[in-house]
C-alpha cells in the first residue's frame, strides 16, 4: 500500500490495479471509502481498462481474429509500477507484457495519477500507443463512497445532485451485461436523484449523453459529502451491489457492449482511437466536505 497526503486529507492506493482504497478527511476522521467487505462487494475503487462493461460473450473481434477480454478489462488485476511518488503525489504505471498482448494485441503504457491538492484528490488516466497500428480501447473510473456517510444518517437521506438540470433515460442491462436497446425513463427534468437501494436491484443505472461534468453527493441531514468532477467522460454509471451500504459513481470512456453488437472492436459504441505514438487522457476529480 502507498500512502499520499496533505494537511488536509490522505489517500491510501494499493499497487494491485492502483487502486484507490481509502480517502480520509483528517479534520472529519472521515473515510469517504467503501471499505471493501468481501461477503458483499469486495472491491473498494477498480480501475476499467482496455474496456467497460461487459463484451458479448467476453469476445471481440480486430484484425479478423477473435479475442476475449473479462469484464471490465485486466487492469484491476495487474500489478502496476511506482513511477513516481511524493508526498501529496503518486503516478502508477502498466505497460503492455506478454499477457496481455494473447488478449489485447496492442503495445501501450497506462498511467494513473493520484494528486492532492487542498480537500480534492484528482485521479488522471494517461493511455499512450506504443504501438505501430492504430489502437482501440475503453478506460473508465469504478469508486465506491460508504453510504451512510456518517453515523445517524440512512441511505435514503442522501442524494445526488448534478450541475444541470437532466431529462436522461436509463439504459437497462442484460443477464448477460450488454447494453439492451430501449432505455427506461430515469430523470425527467431535474438535477436531482434521491438514492435508495431499491434503484439498484436490476444492476447499474447506466446514463448517456447527459450535459452535466459535476455530481455531488449530499444529505439534508449533515454537511458532510463530495463534489465529483468529470469531464470529458461521455458515460455515467452510478451503482451498488443489491442491498450494500454504498454507492459507485462511474465515469466512463466507454460502454458495455450493445446486446446488438456485431463484436468488432473498432465499431464499438463509445471506443476510443489512438494512433501510433498519441496519447489520451482524462481526469476526475473528488473535492471533499
Amino acid at each position: 500500500m502507498f500512502t499520499i497526503e496533505n494537511a488536509q486529507i490522505k489517500a491510501v492506493i494499493n499497487a494491485k490495479g492502483a487502486e484507490l482504497t481509502s480517502l480520509v478527511h483528517k479534520e472529519h476522521q472521515l473515510d469517504y471509502m467503501w471499505q471493501g467487505d468481501p461477503a458483499v462487494w469486495g472491491k473498494h475503487s477498480p480501475v476499467l481498462f482496455p474496456i467497460v462493461g461487459t463484451l458479448k460473450n467476453n469476445t471481440y473481434y480486430h484484425n479478423l481474429q477473435s479475442y476475449q477480454l473479462p469484464r471490465h478489462g485486466f487492469a484491476r488485476d495487474k500489478q502496476f509500477a511506482v513511477e513516481d511518488h511524493t508526498g501529496d503525489t503518486i503516478t502508477f504505471l502498466l505497460r503492455n507484457d506478454a499477457e496481455t498482448l494473447t488478449i489485447f494485441p496492442f503495445a501501450f503504457e497506462f498511467r494513473i495519477r493520484y494528486t492532492l491538492f487542498q480537500n480534492s484528490l484528482a485521479v488522471t488516466y494517461e493511455v499512450v500507443n506504443c504501438g505501430k497500428e492504430t489502437m482501440y480501447f475503453s478506460v473508465g473510473a469504478h469508486p465506491a463512497f460508504k453510504i451512510p456517510l456518517v453515523p445517524g444518517t440512512t441511505y435514503t437521506d442522501y442524494y445526488l445532485q448534478f450541475n444541470q438540470s437532466e431529462t436522461a433515460p436509463r439504459w437497462p442491462i442484460s443477464p448477460d451485461g450488454l447494453i439492451e436497446q430501449s432505455p427506461i425513463p430515469l430523470l425527467q427534468a431535474t438535477n436531482r436523484l434521491n438514492l435508495s437501494k431499491d434503484l439498484f436491484q436490476k444492476d447499474a443505472l447506466v446514463l448517456k449523453g447527459m450535459s452535466s461534468t459535476i455530481v455531488t453527493l449530499a444529505s439534508d441531514k449533515t454537511g458532510h459529502g463530495f463534489r465529483f468532477d468529470y469531464p470529458g467522460f461521455p458515460f455515467l454509471g452510478i451503482w451498488a451491489a443489491k442491498n450494500a451500504d454504498f454507492v459507485c459513481i462511474e465515469p466512463w470512456c466507454g460502454i458495455a457492449d450493445s446486446v446488438a453488437t456485431n463484436q468488432q472492436l473498432p465499431g464499438k459504441e463509445g471506443i476510443n482511437k489512438l494512433e501510433p505514438g498519441g496519447s489520451f487522457t482524462r481526469t476526475w476529480t473528488i473535492t471533499l466536505f
